[in-house]
């Protein structure tokens, strides 16, 4: 299973039977409103908080694949899942509710993929039949807990990211209809010295080209392998920073073909500067968006890379440099001609 270094190559192919995914109002009126289940149109989503309103996202998405599948919630072996807020306790409290098994992460919001793939390394040994794995945020959650309460109104930089509202969650099985989880590479620390918390693609662009090349070095594989390369969160300033650092090292990856959930759920006149980022990112662009293209068959193989920023509001005081990761996951249609 193991291919050179960090690469798992998951022969028995598990399958994302279903997917859950869940938006805000903000989202709502976004570039893809068609690729979520539910959108609210009330930020609070009617609970006294915004975390709590992050908690119930979760359990939508959760229960939204689980209804999407053939499948009762009984048969599901273990939800693997985190966030970025205060100990991941949405995720935790959602778990709660949702009564499966539970596996919390935390990669801030490269946790998608990373969750995925360990999902599918299970799945693919034997380990279980079913898990569901997801992510959530929450923009006003996320805003006082890393930056500053929304009431407060600061001025941010052309550089800074807008925390998506929303959940994404899948369900993946043994055997089933859907796209397979094909590979996954797993990403290493990498820390470029930045100490910008407003500066978040710049930060983690070169953390998504060491685990682009290593994905594609380790399969022994061309970037037109993939009909997408998806990253997560990387925004306007991470995607060109990412994409020069890719040329440079002899990647020729197309720029129709490299994309960034950050830029694709938004559209360019909404107030987001760079554009999206948050946990919720890469899981509902992917599990909403991208699959959809693959389900209509616009697209066969796609590589989502989701990023991540591991710093804390403690780090960012004590004027430490931000580390981050990149996971990649391979997804390609079942069809027997991939």
């Amino acid at each position: 299973m193991l291919q050179g270094h960090r690469t798992w190559i998951f022969e028995n192919k598990p399958v994302i039977i279903s997917t859950g995914t869940v938006g805000g109002p903000f989202e709502a009126n976004g570039n893809v409103p068609e690729s979520f289940d539910i959108l609210h149109d009330d930020m609070w989503l009617q609970q006294d908080s915004f975390e709590k309103a992050q908690q119930t996202m979760m359990e939508e998405a959760c229960q939204h694949a689980i209804k999407n599948s053939s499948i009762q919630k009984e048969q599901v072996n273990f939800f693997i899942g985190g966030d970025l807020t205060n100990q991941i306790t949405p995720t935790t409290f959602a778990a709660k509710s949702v009564g499966v098994p539970y596996f919390g992460l935390f990669n801030a919001c490269a946790t998608s993929m990373e969750a995925l793939a360990l999902s599918a390394c299970i799945v693919n040994n034997g380990g279980a039949d079913y898990i569901l794995s997801g992510t959530s945020s929450h923009n006003a959650a996320a805003e006082r807990q890393f930056r500053y309460p929304t009431e407060y109104g600061g001025q941010k930089p052309p550089t800074a990211q807008w925390t998506v509202t929303g959940a994404g969650c899948s369900l993946l099985a043994q055997h089933g209809n859907g796209p397979a989880v094909t590979s996954a590479t797993i990403g290493k620390i990498v820390d470029m010295g930045i100490t910008d918390a407003f500066n978040m693609g710049g930060a983690m662009a070169p953390a998504a080209v060491d685990t682009i090349i290593a994905h594609l070095k380790e399969r022994n594989i061309d970037p037109s392998y993939y009909d997408l390369i998806i990253t997560g969160d990387l925004g306007k300033i991470g995607n060109k920073v990412s994409f020069d650092l890719l040329q440079e090292n002899g990647i020729h990856v197309k720029k129709e073909q490299y994309v960034d959930c950050g830029l694709t759920i938004y559209r360019e006149d909404q107030p987001v500067l760079s554009g999206g980022s948050g946990a919720a990112c890469s899981s509902v662009g992917v599990y909403g968006h991208y699959l959809k293209l693959m389900k209509e068959k616009k697209v066969k193989r796609i590589l989502s890379v989701a990023t991540g920023a591991l710093h804390s509001p403690l780090s960012i005081k004590q004027k430490a440099s931000i580390p981050c990761i990149a996971h990649a996951v391979s997804i390609e249609s079942g069809s027997d001609d991939v």
